[in-house]
């Protein structure tokens, strides 16, 4: 977390007041100018008597030597959540229709991969190498997963998803991004 400074300690700075704030404003934004219905404004707009700042909590990793953390960061109450869950609803089958000959989603498809492969590609002498990943979402610059977004949308040919233009997915995105 050090080396991605990906997150940093708000000591007794509490922001929960302007990322609500900001979060509303951005919604009636999209609400005022018609790019999003009313309806989707008033289910997604944030409660602030609900909301809380996510919050980071650790994990051992007791498997590995020295038994290092894993850090968790939980934002089931943020500002945010509420947008972040539609997104992912109407984003995730573009992405898994787009994605399904290149995910493994579980162990179980694994060995069923594997099995197909074999047949085909693995020999006596084939390497098979597995990766142990740190720090990956930390790692993703947020500029960058906005515009694998941007590409996965812009590849749909869709023109609009739930009655929402393309662009105004990017701007939901880039603010669930931000906080």
């Amino acid at each position: 977390m050090t080396k991605t400074k990906a997150y940093e300690d708000l000591g007794i700075i509490n922001p929960l007041h302007s990322l609500v704030e900001r979060t509303n404003n951005f919604l009636l934004s999209l609400s005022v100018n018609k790019h999003i219905t009313r309806k989707q404004y008033e289910n997604l707009r944030v409660d602030k008597d609900e909301a809380e700042l996510a919050h980071l909590y650790f994990l051992p990793k007791a498997h590995k030597p020295n038994t290092p953390l894993r850090p968790i960061i939980s934002g089931l109450k943020s500002p945010t959540i509420v947008i972040y869950r539609w997104l992912d609803g109407l984003l995730r089958p573009l992405f898994n229709r787009s994605a399904c000959d290149t995910i493994i989603p579980n162990g179980m498809q694994l060995i069923k991969q594997v099995e197909r492969w074999s047949t085909k590609y693995l020999t006596s002498v084939t390497s098979f190498i597995t990766m142990d990943i740190t720090d990956l979402y930390t790692m993703i610059p947020q500029e960058g997963g906005v515009t694998a977004i941007k590409r996965l949308i812009e590849a749909s040919d869709l023109k609009q998803i739930d009655g929402v233009k393309k662009r105004d997915h990017f701007s939901s995105c880039q603010i669930c991004d931000d906080q």
